[in-house]
């Protein structure tokens, strides 16, 4: 398909547009610059802080655990914004109409997931850390049963 085909095709899918597609389509184009501005200014942070604050002021101690765990949840925080940008950028381009639950299963996974690594299990107890576990373990089925459906559904199981 031709980049002119392409366009008059948008033309024309925009022209059938009711005003409630229009006012969700300018909030989710606004929600994906926002958070574009936010995941660029958190990797300049990090870049700034594992630069100046790890590397150039000889910090960066390969046994101390916690520098490791300030880093990768620092990482992980990125991560995580851009898998929200990315399921807002499914909406915007209408492969989907909702933001499909999968993906807000794969956040909340990661957010667990950051939590986890970044725990100081010297000062958390046994209950808390079973309650991540669970909810780990939830996460994890909702998606599998979601996964499973959606290859049922399309007959690809």
């Amino acid at each position: 398909m031709s980049i002119k085909d392409e366009f008059e095709e948008k033309k024309s899918e925009l022209k059938l547009a009711s005003l409630y597609e229009w006012f969700e389509r300018a909030v989710v184009l606004l929600l994906t610059f926002l958070i574009a501005i936010v995941v660029i200014a958190a990797v300049w942070t990090l870049s700034l802080k594992i630069l100046f604050g790890l590397v150039l002021a000889g910090s960066l101690d390969p046994s101390d655990y916690r520098v490791f765990q300030s880093v990768f949840g620092m990482i992980l925080t990125v991560i995580i914004a851009l898998e929200f940008k990315k399921s807002l950028l499914v909406v915007a381009e209408r492969r989907e109409a909702v933001v499909q639950i999968r993906s807000v299963i794969v956040i909340a996974l990661l957010a667990i997931c950051r939590k986890v690594i970044i725990l100081d299990l010297a000062e958390t107890d046994a209950l808390h850390t079973l309650a991540f576990a669970m909810v780990i373990l939830a996460l994890g089925m909702v998606y599998w049963l979601i996964r499973d459906s959606d290859r049922r559904r399309d007959g690809t199981a």
